[in-house]
């Protein structure tokens, strides 16, 4: 699941920043990097056991997209990675502060859907994958949704 996840934020992230200052070659760049810092803060959370986080961020439980403390640590994680690709820091902290939260209500549509075809994108799948007593701690988390 993680792959197909990572997939996904790449390329949302491509069509998002399509239309930038970067060359197609660094844009794509970007995009791969800026998902893989997702996938690894959205497995930080869940392997700490701070579950909270992740099942608010993928849940209609009515916090802000933009108030997450994932969303603005990948805010912060794109504006350094579009910076390092050559775009300004005012341009590339308006970039990332456009396409973060985007990118993250994209992820969390497929959490949301019932379709068959989004049936691997679960929070118990999140939580299988770091192992031990997650599981556990994924159930008690559910009240949340």
């Amino acid at each position: 699941m993680l792959d197909q996840l990572k997939q996904m934020a790449i390329q949302k992230l491509q069509e998002k920043m399509g239309a930038n200052s970067l060359n197609s070659e660094a844009t794509s760049g970007a995009a791969e990097e800026g998902a893989s810092s997702l996938i690894d803060s959205l497995m930080e959370k869940v392997s700490s056991g701070d579950l909270s986080a992740v099942t608010s961020l993928f849940s209609n439980d009515g916090n802000a997209t933009e108030d997450s403390g994932i969303v603005q640590n990948l805010k912060g994680k794109l504006t350094e990675i579009l910076q390092e690709k050559g775009m300004s820091a005012s341009e590339a902290e308006a970039e990332a502060g456009n396409v973060a939260p985007g990118l993250v209500d994209s992820l969390k549509e497929k959490f949301l859907s019932n379709e068959a075809g989004d049936s691997a994108f679960s929070l118990e799948s999140l939580s299988g994958l770091v192992g031990g007593d997650t599981g556990d701690l994924l159930s008690k988390a559910k009240g949340l949704f």
